[in-house]
Formats: structure tokens, sequence, C-alpha cells
């Protein structure tokens, strides 16, 4: 037995040793991480373009970044609903069609109309009389001839019915129907309602035939030539803005910037942490549309800082990277902290042991291929 045990603990160490000499020797290379070197030779420096450098001094604007929403001011974006209820009888809207300002939209149709029409005309030749029996009750009062009561009832009467009329006359006037077109009996059963500005349909809910109750929404109309920028800013930047910074704005769809300025800052921190910036585009596109997104940077105050050349700085893994020249031909990977970016360069700040070396200003992304390959200058 003593035999046995000796040999079962020679062996399986023997069998260990066996299988790790089988595992695969290319194992996969690891992620680069800081203080990682990679170095080149002199035909690859030239090969791939490497240049060195130091941070030079330059002036740049610190950023801001958001996200926004291109909207509309209130005056410009408008609901419309019936002054009073009817049936929807002609409109020949669609949605994004453009309306002028005063263009019939609709026509409504109820017998209200008729009766409110017909309830003017009545009133109104009974306050024609009503003024002649108070002229005469006044009259007969200065005369003595008649009671007081009689003179105070029939100045009661001629009041309350002309301001009946008066009621009566604005509610024709709120459904577009001119009162002194009625002096002929020229009565209506339609009325017309009108676009109070000029713009683009945007939302449409009648048919024809359909019933719409005052307080249902016909149609909204959207004026696009005054559209704004709504940037939601973090509370944390709130001390960095100012009124008159400049803003750059960029739509999902397109790959140019718009500029726009900052024109008024909210006073109020949202659920999100997040305060509204409103900002006025420096040129007016009436082709936008209120609702597109868009990514926004506001450009703070200017600052002397270091800065190099935006391509020396690696952006790997959500963190900033440069390479940094430790002996000829060899170069370490440093994270930084990277500032704002301006006319092609980028605010630095290095660990105070690399900051007087030189750093690849040139060709730091071909670095760090090879470095992420292993060493292979494919």
């Amino acid at each position: 037995m003593m035999l046995m045990r000796t040999i079962l603990i020679v062996i399986v160490p023997c069998l260990l040793l066996a299988c790790a000499k089988q595992q695969p020797a290319n194992i996969p290379t690891e992620v680069p991480t800081a203080d990682a070197e990679v170095k080149v030779t002199e035909e690859q420096f030239k090969r791939l373009g490497i240049e060195l450098g130091k941070p030079a001094i330059r002036v740049i604007s610190g950023v801001i970044k958001a996200n926004g929403m291109l909207d509309v001011p209130p005056q410009n974006l408008v609901s419309i609903s019936a002054p009073l209820g009817g049936f929807v009888k002609k409109t020949e809207l669609l949605q994004g069609m453009r309306v002028k300002k005063g263009q019939t939209i609709v026509e409504l149709e109820h017998p209200d109309y008729i009766q409110l029409q017909e309830d003017y005309l009545i009133t109104k030749n009974q306050l024609e009389y009503l003024e002649l029996e108070y002229q005469r009750q006044e009259e007969l009062s200065k005369e003595k001839v008649s009671a007081a009561k009689d003179l105070q009832m029939a100045k009661s009467n001629y009041h309350s019915t002309r301001a009946r009329l008066m009621g009566l006359k604005a509610k024709l006037e709120l459904v577009n129907i001119d009162p002194n077109a009625l002096a002929n009996g020229n009565m209506r059963s339609t009325v017309a309602i009108p676009s109070p500005i000029s713009g683009y349909v945007s939302q449409l809910n009648i048919n024809l035939g359909m019933y719409v109750s005052p307080s249902a929404t016909m149609f909204r109309i959207v004026d696009t030539e005054h559209l704004h920028a709504e940037v939601q800013v973090f509370e944390k930047d709130l001390p960095r803005l100012k009124v008159g910074q400049r803003v750059l704005l960029q739509l999902a769809n397109e790959e140019s910037e718009r500029e726009a300025d900052v024109y008024l800052i909210g006073k109020e921190i949202t659920p999100e942490r997040t305060v509204r910036v409103h900002c006025h585009l420096k040129r007016e596109d009436p082709q936008l549309i209120p609702g597109l997104f868009f990514s926004a940077r506001i450009e703070t105050d200017k600052s002397t800082v270091q800065a190099l050349p935006a391509d020396a700085v690696l952006l790997f893994e959500g963190l900033h990277f440069v390479f940094v020249e430790k002996q000829p031909m060899v170069f370490e990977l440093v994270q930084i902290e990277k500032g704002a970016t301006e006319n092609g360069f980028t605010q630095v700040t290095i660990p105070a042991g690399d900051a007087s070396k030189q750093i690849v200003t040139k060709g730091a992304y071909f670095l760090l291929s090879i470095l992420k390959n292993g060493g292979d200058d494919e």
C-alpha cells in the first residue's frame, strides 16, 4: 500500500505538468492600460509619420457639452378650437400644408348659429322700442305726469336689453359674423374660422360631418420662422453659463454645426438636475421643424492653458491617453485629463513627471494599434 501511494504522488504532478505544457501559446493580448509601452524601429517611426512635440500655451474657450431640442415660442404655436360647437362643413387642409394669417381653414354649421342671429335682430328691435319708451317716461316725469317707478322700470328695461344686445353682438363677432350685415336680414347658416397666424398645419383632428365642441382642438398651426433651441444643462455647469455665450448645435441628421447664442437661462432645476437654457439661432431656417434633437457645445470664458494637437489625445475605454517618449523609439501610454478642444488643439493636464518629456503629436493612433496587436505592425 505504501508503494502504491508513492507511485500516485509521483504521477499526479507529472500529469499536471504535461497538461500545462499543452496549453495554447497564443493567448489574446490584454487591453492596453496606462504605463504600457510600445517600441518601434527607426523604419517604423518614419513610415508611420510619427512626430514629437511638447504642450504649447494656447488660449482656448471652455466648453459645456449638453443636449436639447428645437422648439417654438408660445406665440408661434396655435391650437384652434370652435368658439361655438358645430359640424364641419368644409376644410381643404392637410397636415404639413402652409396657411396664411386670415385664411379660412374650416367652415362650421349648426342651427344655433341661425338662432344667435335671430336673437340679435329681435333684441335690437326691442331695444329701439325700449329706448323710445325710456325717453317718453323721462319727459312725463319732468312734467310730473307719470310716477317715478314707471321711469325706473323703463330705464331698467332699456339698459338690460342694451346689455343683452351687446353680449349677442360679441358672440356674433366671436364666430366671425358681422352684426351690421344682418340689418337686411342676411342671416348665415355657416361660420368661417380663419387662421390667426401664418405657418404650417402640424396637427389635424377633424373630418367632414364631424361635430366639434368648443373644448376640442381642431388644428395646431406652427410658425417655424422663429425656432429656438432649448438646451438642457446640468446644474454643475450652471455657474459657467452667461447670456450671450456662443453655442454650436449639431442636429442628428446633419454633419455640420449651426451657431446660436444663449438668450435666457432658466431659474428652475428639473427632476433630472438640469436647467433649461433658451438659445436663439443666428441663421433661422424655416425648413427646420420643432422637436428635432441636437447635441450642443456652449463656449464659456477663454483661458490660457497647455494644449496639444487634437490627434495626440487618444480616447480609449472612456479614458484619455497620450504617448510619452520614455527612451528613443520607446513610448509609454500615459493617462491624462482632457479639456476643451478648439481650432484643432485640445487642453490637456499631464502628470508632473511626464510634463517635460516629448509627446507623440502625430501617429498616436498607429502606436495604439501596434500596442493592441501585441507589437505587430501590419
